[in-house]
């Protein structure tokens, strides 16, 4: 069986043993049969790439395979971040997107994202029939006939960032950021959102400091997720430059890390309510909330005094990105940082979601760390987190049997109100408070999300769940 599938956020492998230019043609065949099939090839594919070992030579490669297959391709002249890519597929009328990276993982990963018609994640159907081609492929299938050299499409050059950046302007405040004279402290993680915050940054007039935004394929020996953990230099430089944001990209920038003036890093769980807030409050904007299952309920909360409905999706942006297109959604996010807005193309955007938490703080004239308090006396303050508990395979199978048959009517001295099953298995009590336990499709590891009233009731409510599965 092929190693090549298509998880959460396309196919991820380790280069020179999975990523291979062998497969990452055979990928790239079968993508163009996906869209020769669907009669749109003459609109052609944008492809971009991330600064990892390798990616511009890789995404050569899918140009190239692209060509021969009838395709005509729109390559960018550089180093591009996924959510640009994206956009780039209206800005061209394109077909879509093939993207050339690993987002966050470890330096010696890389991977291919397909971005459909639609600039947002593909969703499974479609990435299933992409399996099926690469299925077909590995036995020889003559699924994609190559035409000849002197019959192939034409490739293009392309820079999406001029139009990108002129889309930005008008769905943020920079007329306020402009006005508020902010210090800003801008962190890319050593990938290929170098150069694109911050220019659009300093177009605003935000005084700037930029860490980590030189090219390198091994990221300071680090990997690029702008998690608390990682964004310790970011922080320190934050509280000794006084400044009022600092602000973080992932290795692709589609996700995004937030430290507020105070040193505090912002989790997503924080961002996205007082996002929700601003949106609602200062821009008047009406419509549901989309959010993962895993994400925060405070959203709910919110949408619920305001008299909107909430969406809750599986884990994993490309059912948030069809909320956006579908349920008319003014907000879709999850707790590992994505997030997309009206208006916007329904990919997560790190950039995006960086500069609006420069119009929030410029707009309210307050810390996020002070909003965010203002939310909650309004709100109600929730505390959440998230574990990852690793066991062996054997445990797994054993845990996983046990899953499928739990009769559970309580938890942690309260109620089970509610039990729902569309990502794993979440418990909402009698309280308010919740518990998600997804096993791993890949990994023999448990993720265990828990949100409650109060620290003491989330702790409560995690021992009581590894209890009751036998994890440790």
């Amino acid at each position: 069986m092929s190693k090549i599938k298509f998880g959460t956020d396309g196919w991820r492998g380790i280069m020179a043993r999975d990523f291979t230019f062998d497969n990452v043609r055979m990928v790239s065949r079968a993508i163009a049969a996906y869209v020769n099939s669907l009669g749109i090839a003459e609109r052609g594919l944008v492809v971009g790439y991330d600064n990892r070992f390798l990616s511009d030579k890789f995404a050569e490669e899918v140009a190239e395979t692209l060509a021969k297959n009838g395709i005509p391709v729109y390559m960018t002249e550089k180093f591009t971040p996924t959510p640009v890519t994206a956009f780039a597929i209206k800005e061209y009328h394109a077909a879509g997107a093939i993207m050339l990276t690993a987002s966050h993982n470890p330096p010696e990963y890389n991977g291919i994202k397909f971005i459909p018609e639609y600039a947002g994640p593909a969703l499974p159907h479609i990435t299933e029939e992409i399996e099926r081609n690469i299925r077909g492929l590995e036995i020889e299938d003559n699924l994609v006939v190559e035409n000849d050299l002197i019959n192939q499409a034409e490739i293009k050059r392309i820079n999406p960032f001029p139009a990108y950046k002129k889309h930005l302007a008008e769905i943020i405040d920079l007329d306020i950021i402009r006005q508020a004279n902010l210090k800003v402290v801008v962190d890319p993680m050593f990938g290929c959102g170098i150069g694109y915050l911050e220019e659009i940054l300093r177009e605003a007039g935000v005084q700037l400091e930029v860490i980590h935004n030189n090219c390198d394929p091994l990221f300071g020996g680090s990997m690029p997720e702008p998690s608390q953990k990682l964004l310790v230099e970011l922080k320190n430089r934050v509280l000794v430059g006084k400044a009022r944001l600092g602000l973080a990209l992932d290795g692709d920038a589609d996700r995004f890390g937030i430290i507020d003036d105070n040193g505090e890093f912002i989790t997503p769980n924080m961002f996205l309510p007082v996002l929700f807030y601003h949106l609602l409050t200062v821009r008047k904007m009406r419509g549901p909330v989309a959010r993962t299952v895993a994400t925060t309920h405070l959203l709910d909360h919110m949408a619920e005094h305001y008299n909107l409905g909430v969406e809750e999706t599986s884990v994993g942006f490309k059912y948030i990105g069809q909320c956006l297109m579908e349920k008319d959604v003014v907000l879709g996010g999850e707790e590992s940082g994505g997030l997309s807005i009206k208006g916007h193309v329904p990919e997560k955007d790190g950039i995006l979601a960086t500069m609006l938490a420069a119009e929030i703080v410029s707009h309210h004239g307050i810390s996020l760390t002070q909003l965010m308090e203002k939310i909650t006396d309004q709100f109600g303050k929730l505390f959440s987190e998230r574990q990852d508990i690793k066991t062996s395979p054997v445990e797994k199978e054993r845990i996983m049997n046990m899953f499928n048959k739990l009769k559970l009517d309580n938890l942690a001295e309260q109620k089970i109100i509610k039990k729902v099953a569309i990502d794993g298995l979440k418990l909402v009590l009698e309280s308010g408070a919740w518990v998600l336990i997804r096993p791993s499709g890949t990994e023999p590891l448990f993720r265990v999300y828990v949100e409650a009233n109060s620290i003491e009731e989330m702790h409560k409510v995690q021992k009581e769940v590894k209890e009751v599965l036998g994890l440790t």
